[in-house]
């Protein structure tokens, strides 16, 4: 039986398309159907209309209020979640069910104070940043999961978010000792407060990373979890 993933994406300054599509092809590998939506609002309606297994937010949808840089892109893409979505997605979780979150998943939906709780971790406005793409190393925490269990390290080419916040209930999974000033970045952390499992991943900003071997193996092993089929 395959697992149902809604995958929602969209938003400015990523080809979102093309990486979606690349990572159906790798989830897919581990048994993994996704139904990608580019509107938001029509997966929405699709978890209102029918469960899946596993959401996954691969997107960059938010009010876009926070600089003036922004304002050509507002008409199109800005963003507020609505309650109905809120509730689905909340009750998505609550039925054990599984939440994955992708690269700028964490700037998202900043109109509603409870998805920071969910996704198990928040961008950070004037703190978080990220310096341009690079090729580095990433390797496994020393904490036990099976999301990472046989990965080695891997080297990727990506952003490195830096300075991200996590929940208290996040648990750290891949870091890197690449970020600026040779300081250590986790980059992916999983959680279970919300009732359903829930991985976030900071990398993923293009189809060459998440096609990378280790990086490709970590988000079907991450995937599989989530959706309750990996213990």
């Amino acid at each position: 039986m395959k697992i149902r993933n809604l995958i929602l994406t969209g938003g400015i300054n990523h080809n979102f398309i093309d990486t979606a599509k690349a990572l159906n092809d790798v989830l897919a590998v581990a048994g993994i159907q996704s139904e990608v939506f580019l509107d938001i609002n029509e997966g929405f309606d699709a978890l209102d209309q029918q469960p899946y297994d596993l959401v996954t937010v691969f997107a960059l949808r938010w009010r876009m209020l926070d600089d003036d840089k922004y304002i050509p892109f507002r008409n199109e893409w800005a963003y507020e979640i609505s309650d109905r979505d809120q509730k689905n997605l909340t009750h998505h979780l609550g039925k054990s069910r599984g939440l994955l979150g992708l690269h700028t998943a964490a700037i998202c939906f900043d109109t509603w104070p409870q998805w920071k709780e969910l996704l198990g971790v928040s961008w950070q406005w004037g703190t978080t940043f990220h310096p341009p793409p690079e090729t580095f190393s990433v390797s496994t925490t020393d904490i036990t999961h099976p999301s990472t269990q046989g990965l080695g390290s891997f080297a990727v080419t990506d952003e490195i978010y830096h300075n991200l916040k996590p929940s208290e209930a996040s648990k750290p999974l891949l870091e890197t000792g690449y970020g600026q000033d040779d300081s250590t970045q986790t980059l992916a952390w999983a959680n279970e407060e919300s009732g359903g499992r829930v991985v976030y991943n900071a990398m993923a900003h293009d189809r060459d990373s998440v096609s990378t071997d280790g990086h490709a193996l970590f988000l079907q092993q991450a995937a599989l979890w989530c959706a309750g089929e990996n213990q």
